[in-house]
């Protein structure tokens, strides 16, 4: 018995070693971690886009932060317009998220702390399942001793049944008031997206895993990371870059679009499930999609990022034929895959016979070796599942089959 039990355990032991050395990819992986998917509603005009998005979200997102009011030092106060009845129906956890802004020059400690106990209080006897206070301040790190003793009052001053969390920033992590603020709240969301650099976007991975490989070894308590599923524009006037996010872009001027990719993400995402970092709980996605907002990634893309799907893009030649005259064709571009892609440059299929034929919305249109050949210079993004019209052609005959394109 004793000779059955020593082999037994040697048998566990070189078992063991042998899924941590080089052979670990032929072992049993362990089960991905179950981590909360958490979105915010960063919108300060609500409407019916609203109600549907939520519908359609509601088996994605186990809570939902929702921005209350923002204070800028030039513009003051600003409330956001939240259907408070519209949470109610959803029925899911809610974060109330005061956006402080880091310009400015102090704050004011009683006011702020009056003004969230009072819009929580409104919250809660409104029917919303308010779960807790998200303060999310761009503090600068000379400025986190006055920021925690703001938080202690709040902290002191909430009532017990809500949790108090804070954003935090990846520049926080080299001062040495970080600890101590972070024995504060209840918990924490690292946000690791922001405007880098022209050149770098607004996401790095790699800045990213070492910002969260820190800042897990930095707090002791619960912690979520802020994750960007969405694009903006930056903007020159003049000397100055001005960043444009959550509206369409109408100004004159040079602009530059940045944009965070599903598949970037969806890497990171992976590379979070294999880390298993201390304390990491779950992710936060920025912002709830919305039929209208350009700028932010479809529910449709974002799903297949959170659902770890392959995420392909599939180009489809749509070809509606005249009842009137067969032989004209209104044609357009279907993104039949499950992300939001650029439209391609080059759009290239076979065609015979052709008498005539025209681009539409930015695309040339051109005819070489039995084929029509549509370009453009502008690439912006087609949700997954829209159609685009990208021209006309009179010919005998079309052959989307053979659609070649561009990216």
């Amino acid at each position: 018995m004793k000779f059955r039990c020593g082999a037994l355990l040697a048998l566990v032991l070189m078992t063991s070693a042998f899924c941590l050395g080089a052979w670990q990819s032929l072992c049993p992986a362990l089960p991905a971690p179950a981590w909360q998917q958490q979105v915010y509603i960063w919108q300060r005009v609500w409407s019916d886009r609203h109600a549907r998005a939520l519908s359609e979200s509601r088996t994605l997102f186990s809570a939902l932060r929702v921005l209350a009011f923002q204070q800028h030092p030039a513009e003051g106060t600003r409330y956001a317009g939240v259907d408070l009845a519209l949470l109610r129906a959803d029925g899911r956890p809610v974060w109330l998220v005061a956006r402080l802004d880091g310009q400015l020059a102090r704050l004011d400690q009683p006011q702020l702390v009056h003004e969230v106990l009072r819009l929580a209080e409104q919250w809660r006897l409104a029917g919303v399942n308010l779960r807790g206070v998200e303060i999310d301040y761009d503090a600068a790190t000379a400025k986190l001793g006055e920021y925690g003793r703001f938080l202690a009052a709040l902290r002191n001053q909430l009532p017990a049944q809500l949790q108090l969390s804070i954003t935090t920033l990846p520049a926080w992590l080299s001062s040495p008031r970080l600890a101590e603020l972070l024995r504060i709240p209840d918990a924490s969301v690292l946000q690791v997206h922001a405007v880098l650099s022209p050149e770098q976007g607004i996401f790095d991975s790699a800045l990213a895993g070492r910002w969260l490989a820190a800042y897990a070894q930095r707090t002791s308590r619960p912690f979520l990371v802020a994750l960007p599923a969405y694009g903006m524009a930056l903007a020159q006037t003049g000397s100055a870059l001005q960043v444009i996010s959550e509206a369409p872009l109408r100004m004159a001027g040079e602009f530059r679009e940045l944009t965070a990719t599903p598949q970037a993400l969806s890497a990171f995402v992976a590379q979070l499930t294999s880390r298993r970092y201390s304390h990491l709980s779950g992710i936060i996605w920025f912002r709830l999609p919305l039929e209208d907002d350009q700028r932010v990634w479809s529910l449709t893309t974002l799903k297949a990022v959170i659902e770890r799907r392959p995420l392909d893009v599939a180009w489809q030649l749509s070809v509606l034929s005249q009842p009137a005259d067969p032989d004209l064709h209104d044609l357009a571009l279907q993104n039949g895959g499950d992300i939001d892609a650029p439209l391609p440059r080059r759009i290239v299929f076979p065609a015979q016979s052709c008498q005539a034929f025209d681009g539409a919305r930015g695309y040339q249109a051109a005819e070489e070796d039995g084929a029509l050949i549509f370009t453009r210079t502008d690439r912006p993004l087609l949700r997954a599942g829209e159609r685009y019209a990208i021209g006309w052609a009179r010919c005998a005959r079309i052959m989307p089959g053979g659609l070649h394109v561009t990216p």
